[in-house]
C-alpha cells in the first residue's frame, strides 16, 4: 500500500519508505548469499559449516582451548540444544571433546582437540580467501570501513538492547 511517510514514498513494508526497503532488502540478500556461499565453500573443502568454524575458532582462542557450552551458545547466538548437537557432531569427527568443568561439576566444557586445531587452520585458509573474494574485493577501502563501522553500530545497539535512534517515523 503506497502512501507518504514524512514526505517520502512508502514501500510495501509498513513503516519503511522505498529507499529504506531497498537498502534493507539488498543488505538481507547480500548477507544471506554471502553466508550460503561461504558455508558451501567450507563444507565442500573441509566438511565444516561456517558455524563449525566459528565454534572451533572460539575454542581455539579461549584460555586452555575450552569453553562452557552455555558461553559458546551465547557467543554463537544459538540455542544451547543446537550447540549441544553441533558439539556432538564435531566430537564424532574427533575435533572437539567434552568434559565436566573443573570449577563446577554441573557445567560442561567443550575443548578443541589437536585434530580440531589442524582442521581449523586449514578451514581458516578457505575462510580468509572467501572473505577476500566475496566481500572485500567487491568494495573500496572506504566502503569496507563504512560497512564495518555501520555493522559495529548495529551490533552494539542490538547487544545493548537499545532502541534504534529513530522509531515511529510514520
Amino acid at each position: 500500500m503506497e502512501g507518504i511517510i514524512g514526505g517520502r514514498t512508502a514501500s510495501n513494508t509498513p513503516g519503511l519508505d522505498i529507499a529504506e526497503q531497498r537498502a534493507w532488502q539488498n543488505f538481507l540478500d547480500a548477507a544471506l548469499r554471502l553466508y550460503a556461499t561461504m558455508n558451501r565453500s567450507l563444507v565442500d573443502e573441509h566438511r565444516l559449516t561456517l558455524n563449525d568454524v566459528r565454534l572451533l575458532d572460539l575454542l581455539a582462542r579461549s584460555p586452555h582451548g575450552a569453553a562452557r557450552m552455555g558461553d559458546l551458545a551465547e557467543a554463537l547466538m544459538s540455542l544451547p540444544s543446537r550447540v549441544t548437537r553441533q558439539i556432538h557432531r564435531l566430537e564424532k569427527q574427533g575435533l572437539v571433546g567434552r568434559g565436566a568443568s573443573p570449577d563446577d561439576g554441573r557445567g560442561v566444557l567443550a575443548s578443541i582437540t589437536p585434530e580440531g586445531r589442524d582442521a581449523l587452520d586449514a578451514a581458516m585458509q578457505t575462510y580468509g580467501a572467501a572473505v577476500r573474494t566475496y566481500f572485500l574485493d567487491r568494495l573500496s577501502r572506504s566502503q569496507v570501513s563504512a560497512m564495518g563501522e555501520n555493522c559495529r553500530r548495529i551490533s552494539a545497539g542490538l547487544k545493548a538492547g537499545a532502541p534504534p535512534a529513530k522509531i515511529g517515523r510514520v
